[in-house]
């Protein structure tokens, strides 16, 4: 007598628990959750690092660009879900024609298309205040390919994503929770090895920071810290943003350092290595890697999540997993997804920062052009610094500028 088949809800279930385990290891052993020794410090007033002026125009555009960005927000989400849970996104694929795998295609491309249509108005608003303000001295058709290019490299990976989903589901009825969990699992890891070579160049131009003072002291600091780097790289951001920025990305054999190239021609050399100092101590602790397995583990709950939702309701008159008709439901359902999870994410991501905040100052000890470098970022950024709690809480990815300022100090008197 043949044993009855596991349902693909149980299973799917079984790859939600296991996400959600994998998950929780993950961060409780590769995030530091006290990374100051001792707590946080308590931040200092903003008007003892800012002068009133700056104080208003920092709060004057935060607070304009926020009102504009959450509306987009808000819209791209109502947008999904007209298209997701209405027969308006159905009868949309049903116009499409061809294999099963190019109408999802299709379909994708045309929700991403659409959904970038519905935040156009938005978006724009927002460029021409940081046009207005000096934040930005990128023409419109520059800001046109840029954003052109966003939506293909959206529709291109969400694509991907979809398609390996649907064949799972195609292939194996009920194990396909598992076997499309840890497919794109793997994805998220090998975009984050990949990104740095085929994504990064579509928006900017890099360049290998030439011999110099600053060169040296970049791979005496990556020396210092044991840190394997492929390159220092300089972006022409400048073109697009009068921001002042760096980041590290890729890992193993795509791990760079890269550096904007105003922050390099703008900045004294001392608040530049505390920028790139900052860099390496996320090198150092292989913080792409942590959050790309975190990243991971977060897809494996997310497709049992979506297994147990879509299983449960077989019968119902839904489309079923494997049906290209319910691609607008499961873009309507990662879009929902990505804003819940993002205070998981954000919190993450500000320990991380605040971990290589501390690596940096233990490495340079310069503690005057730490507190330096966070008041210039701030000012060329017209950040807010004084963000209200449940804002930074849900969208902030890095501490305060007065946080940052905050642990220097400290750093400082002791």
């Amino acid at each position: 007598m043949r044993s009855p088949r596991t349902p693909a809800w149980s299973v799917a279930a079984a790859v939600l628990a296991a996400g959600l385990v994998a998950f929780v290891v993950l961060a409780a052993t590769r995030v530091p959750w006290q990374p100051v020794p001792g707590g946080m410090p308590p931040v200092p007033p903003a008007d003892t690092v800012f002068t009133p002026h700056q104080l208003d125009a920092a709060e004057e555009f935060s607070g304009w660009a926020r009102l504009w960005s959450r509306t987009g927000l808000v819209l791209s989400l109502v947008a999904a879900c007209v298209l997701g849970f209405t027969p308006v996104g159905r009868r949309l694929i049903a116009r499409l024609r061809g294999p099963w795998w190019l109408r999802a295609t299709l379909g994708v491309v045309t929700l991403t298309v659409v959904g970038s249509l519905v935040t156009l108005p938005t978006s724009v608003l927002v460029r021409h205040r940081q046009r207005q303000v000096g934040l930005s001295h990128q023409d419109w058709a520059g800001y046109a390919v840029d954003r052109a290019l966003g939506v293909a490299v959206a529709a291109v990976g969400t694509s991907l994503a979809i398609v390996v989903l649907l064949a799972c589901a195609r292939r194996w009825r009920r194990a396909w929770p598992a076997v499309a969990g840890g497919l794109l699992a793997v994805l998220v890891l090998l975009g984050s090895f990949v990104y740095p070579l085929l994504v990064e160049p579509l928006f900017n131009d890099f360049r290998s920071l030439p011999a110099g003072p600053l060169r040296t002291e970049v791979l005496r600091l990556a020396a210092q810290e044991e840190v394997r780097v492929d390159d220092v790289l300089v972006a022409d951001a400048s073109r697009r943003t009068t921001t002042l920025n760096a980041y590290v990305s890729g890992f193993g054999d795509t791990r760079r350092v890269v550096l904007y190239d105003n922050l390099v021609e703008e900045v004294p050399t001392s608040e530049t290595v505390a920028v790139v100092a900052h860099e390496l101590a996320h090198a150092r602790y292989d913080d792409v890697l942590t959050g790309s397995l975190l990243g991971g583990s977060g897809a494996l709950v997310g497709i049992g999540l979506l297994g147990v939702l879509l299983e449960r309701r077989r019968g119902e008159g839904a489309p079923g997993p494997a049906d290209p008709s319910g691609v607008p439901r499961l873009l309507a359902l990662f879009a929902l997804a990505s804003v819940v999870a993002l205070p998981v994410q954000n919190t993450v991501s500000r320990q991380l920062e605040i971990r290589a905040d501390v690596t940096a100052l233990e490495t340079t000890k310069d503690t005057g052009a730490f507190v330096a470098l966070q008041r210039e970022l701030a000012l060329s950024s017209l950040q807010d610094p004084t963000p209200a709690s449940w804002s930074q809480f849900w969208f902030g990815t890095h501490p305060t500028v007065l946080q940052r300022i905050a642990i220097a100090e400290e750093f400082g008197a002791r």
